[in-house]
């Protein structure tokens, strides 16, 4: 989740003011040669096991099991990179078969294997939770401490500069100051992505494989960040089908399925043939909204979010935006094994493989040329040919009202 600079800037401009509006003050010697009468030497020890390091990760409040954003993160440190399931409550050892199988396209280049780390995971039921849960996980001694998600950007820069010894990873957020701007701390990485591009693309793809002319898109709060989506969707319509009208509504949250579906309805009510969410678990809503439509006999899709979510609905799904969160976090995790994990900000987009969008696993009349011009227009995005715009004041067409 490469575009211009200018759109970049003004994107994270907005992100500031957003989070700095609710900010917190606060040598061996050589061992000497054996006598020539000695007694032979014994056999040399073995190499001493490499220690296994703890990571710990505080999701938001969405959870684990939102099928996206959170699972996405841990994916990325408990398969990935300690090469484990969680199954009724504790961890059990992944198989090569199930890693192998979550990685998909280009990823099987990456050389994506476990290594020697302990996962700790903290579930965040409220936002209050994030600090202490920070805290708690710094506390018991981990190696590295996650903070899954924008929301916990305040939390992780509090409890960074109270541990300064510890280190820590932001996945969407960079760090900002109370004035607003952004800057470093040297025990914090940041990973952020360019969600417009990735939602170009499938806006392109729904562009194309609407019959209506008429498409939706469903946020969850109406945060800069949201809006990136909301962007590149819309432009990605645009770009293929200057038709389409976009209808755009926002359910205010990321933890509430039954709004995610009522929005879903009203927009499948509305006409939309093709929604695509960025709601965190409201999206589940959305995709059950779109699964009983299709049930009662309308030719519609939807378009998931940040992790591959067609096992939920596979007649219904049309791709998802794939953001790779779960990549993120994973190398950080095998930079701390390797002891390069050093602070700053990451930002990955299509060219860095950050984001993209999953297999095209369902047929739609036209969909060989459909997926052809999709991938011209990544080629496009990647060469900085196409600069996609990250704010919907950036597009010169208004969404309609749903």
């Amino acid at each position: 989740m490469a575009t211009s600079r200018p759109f970049l800037r003004l994107s994270l401009l907005s992100a500031l003011v957003l989070v700095s509006a609710c900010k917190k003050q606060e040598e061996t010697k050589p061992e000497a040669a054996p006598a020539a009468n000695a007694p032979a030497a014994a056999a040399p020890a073995a190499e001493p096991k490499q220690k296994t390091l703890k990571v710990g990760l505080v999701t938001d409040v969405g959870g684990r099991g939102d099928h996206s954003f959170n699972d996405s993160a841990l994916r990325g440190l408990e398969l990935w990179g300690a090469g484990k399931k969680m199954e009724g409550g504790s961890y059990k050892d992944a198989s090569p078969e199930e890693l192998k199988a979550t990685l998909q396209q280009d990823l099987a280049t990456r050389n994506i294997a476990p290594v020697n780390v302990t996962p700790v995971v903290l579930q965040s039921k409220v936002p209050e939770d994030y600090e202490p849960n920070l805290q708690t996980l710094v506390d018991e001694g981990v190696s590295l401490a996650i903070g899954v998600g924008f929301m916990l950007e305040n939390a992780v820069e509090t409890v960074a500069k109270r541990n300064p010894d510890a280190k820590f990873l932001l996945i969407d957020s960079p760090l900002v100051s109370a004035d607003g701007k952004p800057y470093t701390l040297p025990n914090v990485r940041t990973v952020m992505y360019r969600e417009e591009q990735g939602s170009f693309l499938v806006g392109a793809l729904a562009g194309l494989a609407s019959k209506n002319n008429k498409v939706g898109f469903v946020g969850g709060m109406e945060v800069p960040l949201i809006k990136k989506f909301e962007a590149g969707f819309r432009a990605g319509v645009a770009a293929v089908n200057p038709k389409a009208t976009v209808l755009v509504n926002y359910t205010g949250s990321f933890d509430n399925v039954a709004a995610g579906k009522q929005v879903g309805q009203d927009l499948i009510n509305k006409g939309a043939d093709v929604v695509y969410h960025a709601a965190g678990s409201d999206g589940l809503g959305v995709i059950q909204a779109v699964k009983e439509a299709r049930a009662a006999g309308k030719q519609v899709f939807v378009i998931g979010v940040d992790s591959d979510q067609s096992h939920l609905a596979p007649e219904a799904v049309l791709t998802s935006m794939l953001k790779r969160v779960d990549l993120g976090v994973y190398e950080a995790v095998r930079d701390l094994s390797q002891g390069k994990l050093e602070g700053g900000d990451v930002t990955l987009g299509l060219k860095e493989g950050g984001v993209t969008y999953a297999p095209v696993r369902v047929d739609f009349p036209g969909k060989a040329e459909a997926l052809q011009k999709v991938e011209e227009l990544r080629a496009k995005i990647v060469s900085g040919e196409l600069q996609v715009p990250t704010n919907p004041s950036q597009l010169t067409a208004v969404p309609a009202k749903p």
